[in-house]
């Protein structure tokens, strides 16, 4: 039997060593991108586990979704805030689909372009049953904004369980890190649908990103056996 893992900063304390090397063998399987979506009529077939990616623009969450893939342009970073405007749909060795939104709180947005994301993803929230986990990135040295806090309330309303997961970690010290996943940590007793954990990470220095892959793997389609 395998044993618990110790992980300074622990993500799940339930992790074991085996986790962590079924994470870190799907994660290095083939990821290929296989659809975009601009509305929900266009939305592929649900058919494999589903694992949606939010966050506000620049909160690093491609360089989060390269890191977990080992990969540097499997998510393409953007020089402009707000650019991606579809769901894009990555297949991981055929057991689980992770799906990047689109950025959200970027002020040069129209107005009416920003409510039609709006009603895309709460569709796409609220119908897709191959949806396991929503993460909701937040950018660890600014802590939970306004806009966090109304996709958070979104999610909640579409009865989607979600986690909250703070990107460029490397750039607070201990002790700043412990603060402000306090403060998150307080602020999610009032969501029904958040999960009570905050986990921390680093897309640079590779921080709690074994973890969130097993965390992850957890909700994939069992491999083949044979």
């Amino acid at each position: 039997m395998a044993k618990p893992l110790t992980i300074t900063p622990s993500l799940l304390g339930d992790l074991t060593e085996a986790e962590i090397e079924a994470g870190r063998l799907l994660f290095a399987r083939e990821c290929d991108f296989f659809w975009g979506a601009e509305a929900a009529t266009t939305l592929p077939e649900a058919i494999l586990p589903e694992i949606c990616f939010a966050g506000r623009s620049n909160v690093g969450k491609s360089s989060l979704v390269n890191a977990l893939t080992g990969r540097k342009t499997l998510a393409r970073t953007s020089q402009t805030p707000g650019r991606t405007q579809q769901l894009n749909f990555f297949s991981l060795g055929q057991r689980l689909v992770l799906v990047d939104m689109p950025g959200y709180g970027y002020a040069q947005v129209s107005k009416e372009r920003s409510a039609a994301w709006t009603d895309f993803i709460r569709a796409y929230l609220r119908g897709r049953v191959t949806l396991k986990r929503a993460l909701v990135l937040v950018d660890a040295r600014h802590g939970l904004k306004p806009h966090d806090v109304d996709m958070m309330k979104m999610m909640d309303q579409t009865a989607v369980g979600y986690q909250i997961v703070l990107t460029k970690a490397d750039t607070l010290k201990p002790g700043g890190m412990d603060k402000i996943r306090a403060q998150v940590a307080q602020a999610l007793k009032t969501h029904g649908a958040a999960h009570p954990e905050v986990l921390a990470t680093s897309a640079e220095t590779g921080l709690g990103i074994p973890e969130l892959r097993a965390f992850l793997t957890r909700m994939a389609e069992p491999a083949a056996l044979g």
